[in-house]
């Protein structure tokens, strides 16, 4: 099929999947530990609302990172 990935490919792909998740997990606990700190935090409800969001956001595209990350090694494994 002209749209199989070499096993070169899928290794440059879990390797900037694996770069991405670092990131994003970074990312994400930064988010949380803001809205966790009240002297750093939104002041008022729609700002708290929006970080709240913020961080479930970034937290549902690691799930898809993960999972991608999941189907390219199960891929590797089967080549």
């Amino acid at each position: 099929m002209a749209t199989d990935k070499t096993d070169s490919e899928m290794r440059d792909e879990l390797r900037l999947v694996e770069e991405e998740l670092v990131e994003l997990r970074q990312t994400a606990t930064d988010l949380r530990r803001r809205i966790g700190d009240r002297s750093d935090a939104p002041t008022d409800a729609a700002d708290m609302a929006a970080a709240i969001t913020a961080a479930e956001e970034q937290e549902a595209f690691l799930r898809a990172l993960e999972a991608r990350r999941e189907a390219l090694l199960r891929r590797l494994g089967e080549a």
